[in-house]
């Protein structure tokens, strides 16, 4: 479904990503994880369009998104979400996942159209029954939700996760990570970039491992877990030293 090839991004003497391929099949869900700095979030904004890579190509269903506008890589079918969350705080819950339906590949102009494509993302991450609630009135856990369900009300088969868990209580965590697994369960392939290692153990079966914008490792969470480079690039030292 997505195949990164060779992808390279760098700001000025700064390579941020450098030459990194990876690839994702339609129904995984694949998790991504690195130290601060590592690149995740850039190879994200590659990936859908908000920067433009200095070498390599992204594609998706076989058909490169290089050059192409954010807006215009959504409509093909690729979806994510932000480490920030930016709701129409004025606006209901309904009115703010609307939004994200009215700019989904469908492109209707129609707001019952797009109430009635609201109403799915709404129950997926449930948020039916705050539907009626302002978007600023909701915990930061609510709002998460609320960012997911806009994003899936753009109609998205691969949606892209940045940090969806950041800063919300551990009752929150646990209740993201339901709803995730539900989003997943209902056909949407997913790609997760998560610094709380353990969600990403738990809820991917392939995790890509970057540091210093290039993949160290690559493979199952049991395997990840155990790699010494993979432990070095997170604690600062290696194994022996932790041994001795």
């Amino acid at each position: 479904m997505l195949e990164v090839r060779n992808l390279s991004k760098s700001f000025g003497g700064l390579k941020a990503v450098g030459d990194l391929s990876m690839s994702v099949a339609q129904g995984e869900f694949v998790g991504v994880i690195g130290p601060n700095g590592a690149g995740k979030t850039t190879v994200m904004n590659l990936v859908t369009g908000y920067m433009r890579p200095s070498s390599g190509d992204v594609l998706f269903e076989g058909k490169s998104l290089v050059g192409l506008a954010p807006y215009k890589i959504s409509h093909r079918g690729v979806g994510r979400t932000f480490q920030v969350v930016r709701p129409f705080s004025e606006m209901s819950v309904e009115d703010n996942v609307m939004t994200g339906a009215l700019f989904s590949g469908s492109r209707t102009n129609n707001l019952s159209k797009a109430r009635k494509a609201a109403q799915l993302p709404m129950e997926l991450t449930g948020l039916t029954h705050k539907r009626n609630m302002h978007a600023g009135a909701l915990t930061l856990g609510e709002k998460k939700k609320l960012e997911l369900a806009r994003a899936l009300a753009t109609e998205p088969r691969l949606l892209l996760l940045d940090e969806v868990m950041g800063g919300v209580t551990r009752g929150e965590v646990d209740d993201l990570m339901v709803v995730l697994q539900r989003i997943h369960a209902s056909g949407v392939t997913i790609v997760m970039i998560e610094h709380l290692v353990e969600v990403i153990m738990a809820l991917s079966k392939r995790v890509v491992v970057l540091n210093f914008g290039q993949k160290l490792f690559e493979g199952t969470p049991a395997d990840v877990v155990q790699h010494p480079a993979v432990i070095e690039s997170y604690l600062g030292r290696s194994l022996e030293a932790d041994a001795a």
